[in-house]
């Protein structure tokens, strides 16, 4: 089979077409044939190996020191289910699903193996192939730091830095779904998109303060880490939380200490990758309630042209890359 390898880190020339042989799976796993990848803001991460400040080494240790340890990327994907293993009961071949390998990459290939208990769920008929592979990175990692961990509610006023983003996208809708006054932070470009999501306000962090004089919020997100603590925290009420999805290194080990000293609170940490949050936001998207933003979709075999969109930092949501033609019964983004 055909899949994206690299054996260093670097700019979007790193990544290469190869031949790889097509993967054997255990009897606990089904093989699925991929239909839609995405190249995420993880992909970028281990590609390119950038860190923030100070976590070079720690990079190194998670991605491997000498060279990638994983050297297929990929950490979401649509497509359907080619063969099963002989303890699976919940799948059968010929089902269109959704996965999230997330940190185990390997999604940038024509078929990956999954386990069934895993991170994959059944693809709601209503979803494109484009649409659901666009799905787990940011939808997840919305929900699970605004519902689980910082526990968003219906009322909350709440400001998202990088709101035309993946995961500031998600974040926009799902806070709404959940009755929150959204404060956006984009650029001006993006201020239609943002408000088309649903947000109640734009600011264009290029000709306006994030941080108001006066203005204050139960909860500002960082989904891009270009607004730490210094700043955010003028922006939070008193008992307030700052939710850091993306930020300083200083604020990733001391922000819990800095916020309680002045009385607020920091939630930050790992994203959970659990199959509960997937079939959360899959469901969200079934209903109409959250739809995944596509900046643009890219043929497999212009995998580095992906990357290089990615890597300019401007990409709107998502990049989508299609590995294999879609059936002539599938639904079109």
């Amino acid at each position: 089979m055909l899949a994206y390898s690299y054996t260093r880190y670097g700019s979007a020339d790193v990544i290469t077409q190869v031949e790889v042989p097509t993967p054997e799976i255990k009897p606990s796993e089904v093989l699925v044939r991929v239909y839609a990848t995405t190249v995420s803001a993880g992909d970028w991460r281990a590609r390119s190996l950038t860190m923030p400040r100070g976590l070079g080494f720690v990079g190194r240790l998670v991605f491997g020191i000498t060279g990638p340890r994983r050297p297929i990327l990929g950490t979401e994907f649509s497509g359907v289910i080619e063969k099963v293993g002989t303890n699976v009961s919940n799948f059968q071949t010929g089902d269109a699903v959704i996965g999230f390998p997330g940190a185990s990459f390997g999604a940038h290939a024509e078929l990956i193996a999954m386990p069934a208990d895993g991170k994959l769920i059944k693809k709601p008929d209503v979803l494109s192939f484009s649409q659901a592979a666009a799905i787990p990175f940011g939808g997840t990692t919305a929900y699970d730091f605004l519902v689980n961990k910082a526990k968003l509610q219906s009322g909350d006023k709440i400001l998202i830095n990088g709101a035309s983003g993946a995961v500031g996208s998600a974040s926009v809708q799902i806070a709404k779904h959940f009755g929150a006054h959204v404060t956006a932070v984009s650029s001006g470009k993006n201020a239609d998109l943002v408000r088309s999501l649903g947000a109640d306000r734009v600011i264009d962090y290029r000709t306006q303060h994030v941080v108001e004089t006066g203005v204050h919020y139960d909860m500002v997100i960082d989904t891009v880490g270009t607004l730490p603590w210094s700043r955010a925290q003028h922006a939070i009420r008193r008992g307030g939380k700052m939710v850091l999805i993306a930020g300083e290194t200083s604020d990733m080990i001391f922000g819990g200490l800095k916020a309680a000293l002045k009385g607020k609170k920091m939630v930050g940490g790992v994203a959970s990758e659990s199959r509960d949050v997937l079939e959360a936001v899959v469901d969200l998207a079934k209903h109409g309630f959250f739809t995944p933003v596509i900046d643009r979709n890219y043929g497999f075999d212009d995998m580095n042209a992906a990357h290089a969109h990615v890597d300019t930092g401007r990409k709107r949501g998502n990049v989508v890359v299609t590995v294999a033609p879609l059936p002539i019964t599938a639904k079109v983004a």
